[in-house]
């Protein structure tokens, strides 16, 4: 799971009973949005070993509109994909958790100053680091998933059902090994050390808290299992496809080419785990930057960042310094889209990008169906050429 800058895209929805040259133009607009996303599947399809793409967009104040593209099954096979198929959204995970962890410093049960010792004792070489480093990956506390422990099991026993325990001790420091990291870091331990301290302060099971979170936003097709998806949900879902052989995926050898759906999404807990639709994974990002899911002060928290490149607190991203973290999110500064927040989640088989453009209140989600080479991973291209089309039509205003 990582995540990945991509200037962004959007598309065009109807006004209600606009004149008939409005809707004509709106049309035309869709048309060319949907051309550009059927020639990403045509294109990309090989290299990025895909199938199916869906993407949502959401324009300030209109629901969803929905651009899909091929087939829920590789290369070209099923049923086609519609705008109701479910994806792995991986990291995008990490700001529920946020999120639940702010909610609970809103309800005065936690501070994201406390230090992990108050609240997770059994980790003691960890006692002094701060939730508020976990949450913005400046902890010095490294990924379990690159471990070869973990690494192994992921690839040579998918069903295998990892506990929140066994990762973290994946990565726990056993005589200096691993080493703690610096400056800014991803890191999944963060997210599952989160997860353990939602628990805690909580009194509930992560699943439960996460899942009331899905309802305060009225999230219809967003869901969490911290083991395995049932076969009501993983027959909604398209088939996702791992074909990474970038340098350091040695361990997960075995999974090339297969079919991850069904397999146990428990190496991710809650610095993963969730399944979503595009258009839930747009609200949820509206909701995120956007009215009651948060008080103020958590908002500005959620929204304080620090630079991916030192780690260190900045105002916001900038030409300088062009990518920053907040609480479980990402922002970007590009020339011509100025600062919009983002954030790609990454699964073994899957990769669900969002985009929020707060100069527009505009969202646009993109979903595909592989985890392939990081240099093959061209989503960002396709947002770009969407977001280029939508302002030409003057979409994107203010």
């Amino acid at each position: 799971m990582r995540t990945t800058i991509a200037t962004l895209a959007a598309a065009a929805v109807l006004a209600l009973a606009p004149p008939a040259s409005a809707a004509q133009d709106d049309a035309a607009l869709n048309a060319s949005l949907q051309k550009a996303v059927d020639g990403y599947v045509a294109s990309r399809a090989k290299p990025e070993h895909i199938s199916a793409i869906s993407v949502c967009v959401a324009l300030k104040g209109a629901p969803c509109t929905s651009f899909v593209a091929g087939t829920k099954r590789y290369p070209n096979a099923g049923p086609k994909v519609v705008p109701a198929d479910l994806f792995e959204i991986g990291s995008i995970t990490k700001s529920f958790t946020s999120v639940a962890i702010l909610h609970l410093e809103a309800q005065g049960k936690l501070t994201i100053e406390d230090p992990l010792g108050k609240w997770l004792p059994q980790y003691p070489a960890w006692k002094n680091v701060k939730i508020r480093t976990l949450l913005d990956m400046t902890s010095p506390i490294p990924t379990y998933d690159g471990t070869a422990t973990i690494g192994d099991k992921m690839g040579n026993d998918p069903n295998h059902k990892f506990t929140p325990q066994e990762l973290v001790a994946a990565a726990y420091p056993h005589n200096g090994v691993p080493k703690p990291v610096s400056g800014w870091t991803y890191s999944n331990t963060n997210y599952v050390l989160s997860q353990l301290i939602v628990e805690k302060a909580s009194g509930k099971p992560y699943a439960d808290v996460v899942r009331d979170v899905f309802g305060q936003v009225g999230l219809k097709s967003t869901y969490y299992e911290q083991f395995f998806y049932p076969a009501a949900i993983t027959d909604r879902m398209v088939s996702g496809y791992f074909f990474n052989t970038d340098p350091g995926n040695e361990p997960l050898k075995p999974l090339l080419g297969k079919d991850v759906r069904t397999d146990s999404v428990s190496w991710m807990q809650g610095a993963g785990g969730i399944v979503s639709s595009p258009a839930d994974v747009a609200a949820w990002a509206r909701a995120l930057y956007e009215g009651p899911l948060l008080a103020d002060k958590q908002r500005r928290e959620l929204e304080t960042v620090v630079s991916m490149k030192t780690g260190k607190p900045i105002a916001a991203a900038s030409d300088a310094d062009p990518l920053a973290f907040g609480l479980g999110v990402g922002q970007g500064h590009r020339p011509g889209l100025g600062t919009f927040w983002f954030y790609q989640g990454e699964t073994l088989g899957y990769r669900v990008l969002y985009g929020y453009f707060p100069s527009s209140g505009a969202v646009i989600v993109i979903a595909l169906n592989s985890q392939p080479p990081e240099k093959q991973n061209e989503n960002g291209k396709l947002m770009q050429q969407l977001y280029g089309i939508l302002e030409k039509a003057g979409k994107l205003s203010s």
